[in-house]
């Protein structure tokens, strides 16, 4: 390797990073903490010995837990002149070996791979009489994943389920039945499932000399990203794929153990120095991602957890300039802290930062309706992760076949021009439409533009059938690029991901911890680590919110998560809701009712801007007129009535009559996007209408 082509691997790397990069060829173990950079430093890892000499690229296999950050794996390996090495799933690259291997092993045609388990299990359940209703089948089919991937064979369910504590969806016996039901319909069926191409890709490999000859001798250097997670199952394929040899690197943070309830274990990467005596050991703790105010809040959380293993107490030192301090809120009711949070985010949009760059974390899926009517309410973007795959949508279909088609006898010219140009014809307009799903179809034909200008930076070479092709690959591996909007996510599929603001909420005992966690210690330490891996995702902005009740009006009977108490004092001064720039009359952060001025409570007091049970004086026939043009124009755009404005929005506007936009914008759930859309219109009706 050239001296300039050493300088390049090191520069700018911290004197840990730098030594993990370096470290002889051999076990090696990196304690990465979140932000520290381990993806950069282990991609620098790679390019430094197969520069140095010591791997060809091709005998690189480095395998991650999800697609998207093996397909950054991919990316950034290219960026450093590596084009050979593999960088796959455990699934992808079982998959792979299993195709390559299956006729010599097994003879035939390969089994196909099932995608869902939910059909199989059904017919399991039914044929041993077990409950078949969907979200049990959906329980048994997790389960049937769990004894799986942590080796649990049917006949050793019960006894593994007892002795791990772990409650079944129904009884043990119950489950040994549909699991062999399930197994057996499937290999009368020559199916597949995930958890089968570990499996038989390990057998393959341990009963087959000749077979793990052949492939030991192609990939002969392995890096295990993520190592926390990995379960029996991926452990015993690795296995598999090393035999003897000892030349692996492993990356992982326990504080990050988030998937237990799936399989997963930090016990490889905790003992891992027992397994390798002489593995080199790097700590890396530089926070690079977040600001010194989330960085000390994370670590606090994380230093509450008890029995915390050696290998696990890392502490993070951030990097970065000072930012704003996390805020704490705490509400009445759930809507009325989805209200807040879409104002709040409203005003970081208003500043400058983008959709894309703001996240709303929950514990459980059902917590995003809320959130979903109260951004729409403000006319923000969403995404829902975990919806409609990128690739899987019409008009990117489309795109691909008009890209696809002009690549044999392509235009001339850059190509981020050349793709826009050639998008034109499936409505990519150089303006962005107003909204809805046409705004949503040009969103994502501009992250394809968006992606051939990453392609050119990293491949300037690159053409418009080098692009198609890198299209194909990340369709496979459901690597899509990011479309703007504000992302609603779980804790657990926020892993990996960083946004620079972060909203948590429904931060309550019995959602986080989640109830069924009480009563078993490692099911709580786990939760805290959920609530550590979401302060971490977060660059700058850091909010954290619960409710004391579900509905407006409602018991407030929750009481805020424990593991908020030493983060903030029990006496904090939590603001009901952010301070208004206008509408109902502010008293320091609270808002006060325009009639009486008492503090107001709950989101429809806050909209109409007076308690309820001071005297409306709304105007009954201006009401009427504006739910008649409501009903109008959600069936010109095809949308419930809601998504126009809300009953209590129009009851707003009926009581305090705005004239002009400002008034207009005043009224809570009235956005920019909705004064355009809408505001002409209203105002219309309020000026032509008589004053009763």
């Amino acid at each position: 390797m050239s001296t300039d082509t050493e300088k390049g691997l090191l520069d700018g790397l911290d004197p840990e990073q730098r030594a993990a990069v370096q470290a002889p060829r051999g076990p090696v173990c990196v304690l990465a903490g979140a932000g520290t950079g381990k993806t950069r430093t282990i991609t620098h890892r790679i390019a430094y010995l197969v520069h140095t000499g010591h791997v060809a690229a091709g005998q690189v296999l480095a395998v991650t837990f999800t697609n998207r950050a093996a397909g950054e794996m991919r990316t950034r390996l290219r960026a450093l002149g590596i084009d050979g090495a593999q960088a796959r799933t455990f699934h992808s690259a079982a998959l792979r070996q299993l195709r390559y291997f299956w006729p010599r092993v097994v003879g035939d045609a390969p089994w196909e791979l099932v995608e869902g388990k939910l059909r199989l299990v059904g017919q399991a359940a039914h044929k041993v009489s077990a409950p078949t209703e969907v979200e049990v089948l959906r329980d048994l089919a997790s389960e049937i994943e769990w004894a799986k991937s942590s080796l649990v064979a049917p006949d050793d369910y019960p006894e593994a389920v007892r002795r791990r504590r772990r409650e079944p969806p129904v009884p043990a016996t119950q489950v040994v039945q549909v699991y062999q039901a399930y197994e057996s319909l499937k290999n009368k069926a020559k199916l597949l499932d995930f958890e089968d191409l570990l499996l038989h890709t390990a057998a393959v490999l341990e009963d087959h000399p000749h077979v793990a000859e052949e492939f030991r001798e192609r990939y002969r250097c392995f890096v295990v990203d993520e190592y926390q997670d990995v379960t029996p199952l991926q452990q015993r394929v690795l296995n598999g794929w090393l035999g003897s040899r000892d030349d692996l690197t492993v990356v992982g943070d326990a504080n990050q153990t988030i998937y237990s309830f799936a399989g997963a274990s930090p016990r490889p990467l905790l003992e891992f120095t027992r397994r390798y005596p002489e593995a080199s050991v790097v700590r890396l703790e530089r926070d690079y991602r977040s600001t010194p105010q989330v960085v000390t809040l994370a670590n606090q959380v994380i230093s509450a957890a008890r029995d915390r293993p050696a290998g696990s107490r890392l502490k993070l030192v951030g990097q970065r300039p000072a930012g704003p301090p996390p805020k704490f809120s705490e509400f009445d009711d759930e809507p009325a802290e989805a209200a807040a949070v879409a104002r709040r985010i409203k005003d970081l949009v208003d500043a400058g930062t983008p959709l894309s760059e703001i996240a709303v974390l929950y514990r459980v899926n059902a917590q995003s309706e809320t959130y979903e009517q109260a951004l729409t309410e403000l006319g923000i973007p969403y995404l829902v992760r975990g919806g409609e795959r990128f690739f899987e949508r019409q008009e990117i279909r489309q795109a691909v076949v008009v890209l696809r088609a002009a690549a044999g006898d392509p235009p001339s010219g850059e190509l981020p021009d050349v793709v826009r140009k050639l998008l034109e014809r499936v409505g990519l307009t150089a303006e962005p439409p107003s909204g809805g799903s046409a705004r949503e179809r040009w969103e994502s034909l501009l992250a394809l533009v968006e992606l051939s200008e990453e392609l050119a930076a990293t491949v300037p070479e690159a053409d418009l059938g080098r692009f198609v092709g890198e299209l194909e690959v990340r369709a496979q591996a459901q690597h899509p690029p990011t479309v703007e909007g504000v992302t609603l996510a779980s804790l657990h599929a926020s892993k990996g991901l960083e946004w620079d603001a972060v909203f948590l909420i429904g931060l309550t005992d019995g959602t986080l911890p989640i109830q069924f966690a009480d009563g078993d210690d490692a099911a709580i330490e786990e939760e805290r680590r959920l609530l550590y891996v979401g302060v971490t995702r977060a660059r700058e902005h850091l909010w954290m919110s619960w409710a004391l009740s579900r509905s407006p009006g409602g018991r407030r009977h929750r009481r805020r998560s424990r593991f908020l108490y030493g983060l903030i004092p029990d006496d904090h001064p939590t603001a009901r809701v952010p301070r208004s720039a206008a509408g109902p009359k502010t008293n320091g952060a609270k808002l006060t009712c325009r009639i009486c001025g008492s503090q107001l409570v709950g989101t429809v007091s806050i909209k109409l801007g007076r308690c309820a049970d001071c005297p409306s004086d709304v105007d009954e026939e201006l009401l009427t007129r504006l739910r008649d043009w409501r009903s109008t124009r959600a069936r010109e755009l095809k949308v419930p009535a809601y998504v126009v404005f809300t009953d209590a929005t129009l009851m707003a506007i009926a009581e305090q009559r705005p004239t002009d936009p400002a008034g207009l914008v005043s009224i809570s759930g009235i956005g920019a996007s909705k004064l355009d859309k809408f505001g002409p219109d209203v105002l219309s009706l309020v000026n032509n209408h008589p004053h009763p």
